[in-house]
């Protein structure tokens, strides 16, 4: 399940994107018409800036916007950020434990072919898309 981070690192990718600006936005009015607590838009955003998807500046006109434009992001990169796993279950997830039973399992292939179609449908999406 995508948690509120991802889902909120989303929003607020979109909110940027559909203010259409070279200049930066400010987080306190994303906060505002997201209906997002600005203190953990903080946390979220601090991901993106780290990350390279968003650059950020401080002082009286400071905020955030996209280093590239909207077509160049997919939603995959956005919520790999935010997000401990995007698999829909541990045994295809390339960071849990190796499964003992993956040899032998007869639903595997189902869960690892789902997973692949999560991935693939993921990076396909733009956050140009959503404005």
């Amino acid at each position: 399940m995508i948690s509120t981070k991802g889902r909120y690192a989303l929003r607020v990718m979109i909110d940027i994107a559909e203010q259409n600006t070279n200049n930066y936005v400010a987080l306190k009015d994303i906060a505002k018409r997201q209906d997002i607590s600005k203190k953990y838009l903080e946390t979220i955003v601090k991901k993106l800036v780290d990350a390279n998807l968003l650059v950020g500046t401080s002082g009286k006109n400071g905020g955030y916007k996209l280093v590239k434009s909207a077509s160049k992001y997919n939603l995959y990169e956005i919520l790999k950020l935010t997000e401990r796993t995007l698999s829909p279950v541990a045994c295809v997830d390339s960071k849990s434990a190796k499964c003992k039973r993956k040899k032998m399992c007869k639903t595997y292939p189902m869960w690892y072919e789902l997973n692949n179609l999560i991935s693939k449908y993921l990076k396909k999406k733009k956050l140009n898309e959503f404005l």
